[in-house]
């Protein structure tokens, strides 16, 4: 049975009962490759939180008015292999309950789990890092991939947005999936990016992933892998805009909170879109 420490996102004051979304932490890091901290990620958005008001007027939504529930963190192992297990025991648990799946990291390495309970047709990940790695530093489950494992163990339908950073295999081995780098996005903008994804997984299960590095190191830099010439938080609004309405899961990964607060911030302020999208019968 999985086992869970408390902490919480404001304004998730639904039961479980009740609740349509169920937020889940994964505070994990024990592949990270260049900085620690991931694992302090779901605290440190949670803490954060409690800084938004709870109405975001932007979509006229009132998540004081939405019925979600935070499970806390799951009280993970250390070892990948059991790691990724429990975290799909948990995401599964969720499911079999009727609720949507939050996830929040961690490492990417957990989204592993949570993509195999969710069983999505589409995996579409904001990241700036390819994660297709076969395996690294001596283990297939690791942040260097994740998209790698999701592409070949749930499903073939693969977006990546935002990436720019990857070994010339990588980028080989991408060819074979959907690739949006941040040099084009930059360059062209993000519209015609959503609107050709958006064209091509109507009415399909779509499972979302964001990696907090997505995002230009500069603006949010508390994260274990940093990498400059990256998305700005507006894109990936869009993005969530887009994708959040029809969505089977969600989650927000790698905030690794060394900075003054900026990128679990900018976390929460997407999570809450998300949210008051996927939920408000008005948006």
């Amino acid at each position: 049975m999985t086992s869970y420490r408390s902490s919480f996102f404001a304004d998730s004051g639904t039961e479980y009962a009740d609740a349509r979304i169920v937020i889940l932490g994964a505070p994990y890091d024990g592949t990270t490759s260049y900085r620690s901290g991931a694992r302090n990620g779901p605290a440190a958005i949670r803490a954060v939180s409690y800084n938004f008001e709870s109405y975001i007027p932007e979509l006229d939504v009132d998540l004081g008015t939405i019925p979600f529930f935070d499970m806390g963190d799951i009280d993970l192992a250390a070892v990948p292999d059991l790691v990724v297990g429990e975290v799909e025991e948990a995401v599964r648990s969720v499911l079999q309950d009727g609720k949507i799946p939050v996830l929040l990291g961690g490492e990417h390495t957990v989204s592993i789990g949570a993509a195999r309970a969710l069983e999505p047709e589409v995996f579409i990940v904001c990241d700036a890092h390819l994660d297709l790695r076969e395996e690294y530093m001596g283990t297939p489950l690791s942040h260097g991939c994740t998209t790698r494992r999701i592409y070949e163990d749930v499903t073939k339908e693969v977006y990546i947005i935002g990436a720019r950073s990857g070994t010339q295999e990588q980028y080989a081995f991408a060819r074979k999936m959907h690739l949006h780098t941040a040099a084009q996005i930059l360059e062209h903008g993000i519209a015609g990016v959503i609107q050709s994804i958006a064209d091509a997984v109507q009415g399909k299960r779509v499972y979302l992933s964001i990696d907090a590095d997505v995002i230009d190191c500069c603006l949010t830099p508390g994260v274990g892998t940093p990498e400059p010439m990256g998305l700005e938080p507006s894109d990936i609004r869009a993005v969530i805009r887009a994708f959040a309405p029809n969505s089977v899961g969600f989650d927000y990964v790698e905030v690794a909170p060394h900075d003054a607060g900026q990128t679990a911030a900018v976390a929460v302020s997407l999570l809450r879109e998300y949210i008051a999208l996927r939920l408000s019968p008005q948006v």
